[in-house]
């Protein structure tokens, strides 16, 4: 049988998604929105490029504006994008509101039609809305997972090789907590071919980078002015796919379920995670300085904020 991806939403993340996972001939792939025609029209142009592309997965687009998700059935994971952006005179807590209702919705169709799937959440403000997906879907923690941490990573991971003037091959960058101001960078366990960064960057260049990496988003939204970044975060997602589909084992920083791990409980927090066919298969604790133990306290509490407004 063929494996099957729902992506909900069919704005630029999420299209951009669904036509990666197309190309890459990883899953038949169903985009959602609540748009008349909009995620039809784009699911029939990926369609028509497999021919040239040499891909064999099938791609096929609805309109849920009357709720109808019966196209998604059984899917293997479902990657939800969909929510609000914040708009000119719109609170945080009013985006947060916002984008719960939508989870709530989302999540209470799509699971009744795919109850073994795994939900990876992308909608801001990503690690409360995991924790909302949680909740609204009673699945098993292990099944349900923030993508944050990759994205994360990778944006410090262009400013190092930027900075060394290296492969992006030889970074691997490390970045913890909650995906905003308060994520957690660490320097100390970000590598180039082995060698950790903090032997070869300068402090203050180092804090720079520090410091572009947890304005990332917010840096492409400036630039962009009327939208946000997804050729990157939609990669972020389409690596977390492939490795569930394929049971890679592969380690990635992802927004999940915390139970007492570094301390924290009862909340999403972006940590090392081992993805396979299951889902979360193994949560990695890693030693933190009390400094970094500290910064990782202090994004857990903004994560904490967030989840009491809406309750979950």
């Amino acid at each position: 049988m063929r494996r099957k991806v729902t992506v909900v939403g069919g704005g630029f993340v999420g299209s951009t998604t669904a036509q990666r996972i197309h190309d890459a001939d990883l899953a038949d792939v169903v985009l959602t929105d609540i748009l008349e025609g909009v995620p039809v029209g784009k699911a029939l142009d990926m369609a028509e490029s497999a021919p040239i592309l040499g891909a064999n997965a099938l791609a096929v687009g609805i309109s849920t504006v009357a709720g109808d998700y019966q196209e998604t059935a059984d899917s293997d994971i479902v990657v939800v994008t969909a929510g609000f952006p914040r708009k000119p005179g719109m609170s945080r807590d009013d985006l947060l509101k916002a984008n719960y209702d939508v989870i709530k919705a989302v999540v209470g169709a799509i699971v009744k039609l795919s109850p073994e799937a795994i939900l990876i959440i992308v909608t801001n403000p990503l690690d409360a809305m995991a924790q909302a997906a949680f909740r609204a879907s009673g699945f098993p923690k292990q099944r349900v997972i923030g993508m944050a941490g990759i994205l994360d990573s990778a944006r410090m991971s262009t400013f190092v090789a930027r900075e060394l003037g290296v492969s992006v091959e030889n970074i691997h960058s490390f970045v913890l907590g909650g995906h905003g101001d308060d994520m957690v960078p660490l320097p100390r366990y970000s590598t180039v071919a082995g060698i950790p960064i903090t032997e070869l960057i300068p402090k203050e260049k180092l804090e720079a980078i520090i410091k572009r990496t947890r304005q990332g988003g917010a840096e492409i939204v400036n630039l962009l002015k009327t939208g946000s970044a997804y050729y990157a975060p939609s990669a972020a997602v389409v690596e977390m796919v492939e490795a569930i589909l394929k049971d890679k084992k592969k380690i990635l920083p992802c927004a999940v379920y915390l139970e007492g791990e570094y301390g924290i409980n009862g909340l999403f927090v972006g940590v090392p995670v081992k993805l396979g066919a299951k889902g979360v298969e193994r949560i990695i604790e890693i030693q933190l300085t009390p400094d970094e133990k500290t910064a990782l306290d202090k994004s857990a509490a903004s994560v904490r904020e967030l989840v009491k407004v809406i309750g979950v």
